[in-house]
């Protein structure tokens, strides 16, 4: 959520900033700095009115001492006159708070002035490449043939436990899922991320502080009765960590990562684009997450796409990095890379991660800050990137490393799967 005070600086450039995102409702900065002073004047008269109160109870004592009931009394009334004027100012207070804040969760966040203006992801711009565009023999088919040719993945089981789009996935399917999810995590923590098994359940509160709610209410999995939700990116319980925290600046930055696996609802997805592994409602995903000091954090964004980069490229896979433009970006992003790697057998890029700064956006919504070297108190800024989600990069594997004698498995791999080629 985006600080009033910031709004307030500087009007004209958020609503320019807003316009990268092709955001059509622009003239809600100025109701919300409008509110904020109709807020403020609120206030104003509450303060001054309390103060009346006291100024007048202290006189009321003094004139019960010296015996003039009469004009004790005269105030007595006055008091009870200005104590309900601040119960209308306290109602006033409330609905215009709230009203303020209900208009502050439309605004998406800012983009950073590194994000390129455009609509469409046609617009993104290519930041790099690597990797080689393996050759295919003839019969070379896309995963959804694979997996039922190898026994790897049983989507009509997994439609008979539970519905479409949740996948079973079986003997050496489910073994190279734990592989890849073992890598991953062992590849961060490598890097000095801390790891963390989090709940895969989160309360209202936890999906509003990193920005689910009330933005993405349509795609999650609602536990109505319980009022819980089914998590669509660890991102959710492990940033949620530091909610209402306050951080030593020695203590920054914060490395997390954590495994879980991600539920989303992918409503209105239909076509040719969501066969397979391609989409699905429930799927596994390894994340990182870095909580870090504000003048760090375009430098941390960078960290974090080497990253990325560097897992990509161990499993051999031709990738492409993009910077995604202003009418791409997710709600709660100041700038977002987009990692796609390139399934020959379909001939078409898959995005396989996401790696954004939120700066503030999400701190101010869950109370995240530090302590700088001058004792002042400072949001800090999050960033979260995936790292990476399994469902494309294990179609992307079968696909790419498909021979007439057999899936081959990247050498990363052969330690964990125990195996160098999957048969049939």
């Amino acid at each position: 959520m985006l600080q009033v005070s910031v709004l307030r600086q500087n009007a004209e450039w958020a609503k320019e900033r807003l316009a990268v995102r092709n955001f059509k409702q622009p003239e809600l900065v100025d109701e919300i700095i409008a509110l904020d002073d109709e807020r403020k004047r609120i206030q104003a008269e509450f303060d001054n009115t309390q103060a009346k109160v006291n100024s007048a109870s202290k006189d009321i004592g003094k004139l019960m001492a010296q015996g003039k009931k009469d004009e004790a009394e005269a105030l007595k009334a006055e008091v009870a006159t200005h104590k309900t004027s601040i119960s209308s100012l306290n109602e006033k207070m409330s609905q215009t708070e709230k009203t303020l804040q209900d208009k502050l969760l439309l605004l998406p966040n800012l983009p950073s002035e590194k994000v390129p203006p455009g609509k469409t992801p046609e617009d993104n711009i290519i930041v790099r490449s690597g990797g080689d565009v393996p050759e295919l023999h003839a019969g070379a088919v896309p995963h959804w043939d694979l997996i039922k040719e190898y026994n790897l993945v049983d989507f009509e089981t997994g439609a008979k436990i539970t519905g479409s789009g949740f996948p079973l996935y079986r003997g050496k399917g489910a073994k190279l899922q734990r592989s890849l999810i073992q890598y991953f995590l062992d590849f961060n923590t490598e890097a000095g991320y801390t790891e963390f098994i989090p709940p895969f359940v989160v309360n209202e509160l936890s999906a509003y502080s990193t920005g689910q709610l009330p933005d993405k209410e349509g795609q999650m999995y609602h536990v109505t009765e319980d009022n819980l939700f089914l998590i669509p990116t660890s991102e959710v319980p492990v940033t949620n960590i530091y909610r209402d925290e306050i951080l030593k600046e020695a203590d920054l930055p914060q490395k997390l990562t954590a495994y879980s696996p991600c539920f989303r609802r992918e409503a209105g997805s239909f076509g040719k684009d969501v066969r397979g592994l391609n989409r699905v409602h429930q799927f596994e995903k390894v994340e990182i997450i870095q909580i870090c000091h504000p003048e760090k954090s375009y430098d941390v964004l960078e960290e974090m796409v080497n990253h990325v980069e560097k897992l990509v490229q161990s499993l051999g896979l031709p990738y492409r990095i993009l910077k995604l433009c202003g009418g791409d970006m997710g709600f709660t992003s100041a700038l977002t890379y987009d990692f796609e790697v390139y399934s020959t057998a379909q001939q078409r890029w898959l995005e396989v991660s996401s790696v954004s700064n939120f700066e503030s956006y999400q701190a101010n919504r869950l109370k995240c800050r530090f302590k700088d070297s001058n004792g002042k108190t400072q949001l800090t800024h999050t960033l979260n990137g995936s790292s990476l989600a399994l469902p494309r990069i294990l179609a992307s594997l079968l696909e790419n490393n498909q021979t007439e004698e057999g899936i081959k498995i990247p050498g990363v791999l052969h330690e964990y799967f125990g195996a160098k080629v999957i048969t049939k």
